[in-house]
């Protein structure tokens, strides 16, 4: 059996009209039948009934055909496995990363990276994490940084570091000296947080721990991104909870970070990509990145 048989045969289960398929395989009828024919004697089945110039596929031929798309579809992988190995030192490496992710480890990253791969073209997309997980799949991202579950059998997840979350309020409020009088602020407060459509997980973890202070916050505002949030609880539109790695990373702004004592809640920051993509330029990223979680 050679490869030339799979593919006549695919032809012709797809097409299921013997013509169709030689002229879409620039082939003659006859031979393409011999072919058929010869596939069917080697596998001692008949995989297609043809009469009254209608083809149609056995069970035989409905199974193996299933068989063989699934052949091709994992040679088509494996060639585009091959081309990024081929090109990967002098190719792109495409990096999706979320806003509430502190940034400066990654910069950092990327500047041994050019000196290890001077050729290498690196593309940086701020992704959410659920649009990450589906671009991951599709190979449009090559490697993401995001926030756990990733829900996905086809990726691999390495956890970076755990980021317990903070009140964030504008610094000009109040003092406030124990959890109590946290709580009873909080409850008054209008609150700033990520549209549910975008982040629902991330969203719903907030309203989580304002549950379990005792009450249900009040969300007056929804943005997009880590920076808009900031920037409308430094204008004094309200108050928001946030990972505490971004204090360092916005430590310009006129806004106070109050850690939770009483509740421990955090979120996981991990790595996410496809083992099958052997780009070496994504393993030395992966390597080199993950180091962080020796840092946090």
């Amino acid at each position: 059996m050679e490869l030339r048989h799979l593919l006549y045969f695919k032809t012709v289960a797809e097409e299921l009209h013997f013509t169709k398929a030689a002229a879409k395989l620039f082939i003659s009828q006859p031979p393409l039948s011999r072919q058929i024919k010869e596939l069917e004697e080697e596998l001692g089945v008949k995989l297609f009934v043809r009469n009254n110039k209608r083809v149609t596929l056995t069970n035989a031929g409905k199974y193996f055909k299933a068989e063989v798309a699934a052949l091709f579809a994992k040679l088509e992988e494996n060639k585009e496995v091959v081309r990024k190995i081929h090109g990967g030192v002098s190719g792109e490496l495409k990096i999706g990363y979320i806003s509430s992710v502190y940034q400066s480890h990654l910069a950092e990253i990327l500047k041994l990276m050019h000196r290890e791969f001077p050729y290498l073209k690196t593309s940086l997309f701020e992704v959410p994490t659920l649009t990450q997980i589906k671009e991951l799949e599709h190979g449009t991202l090559d490697v993401g940084i995001l926030r756990a579950p990733v829900i996905s059998e086809q990726l691999k997840v390495e956890s970076l570091f755990f980021d317990p979350f903070v009140v964030v309020i504008p610094l000009t409020e109040q003092k406030i000296n124990n959890q109590d009088e946290l709580a009873g602020f909080l409850k008054k407060s209008p609150f700033i947080f990520f549209n549910k459509d975008f982040a629902p997980q991330y969203n719903q973890k907030l309203i989580e721990i304002c549950h379990r202070m005792g009450f249900s916050p009040d969300i007056t505002h929804e943005a997009n991104n880590v920076h808009s949030i900031l920037q409308l609880v430094e204008a004094g539109l309200g108050v928001s909870i946030l990972p505490l790695s971004l204090k360092r990373q916005y430590a310009q702004l006129n806004v106070a970070f109050i850690e939770f004592d009483a509740i421990p809640v955090n979120t996981e920051v991990v790595l996410a990509y496809k083992e099958s993509n052997k780009n070496p330029a994504l393993a030395w990223f992966i390597n080199h990145y993950a180091a962080l979680k020796n840092d946090q």
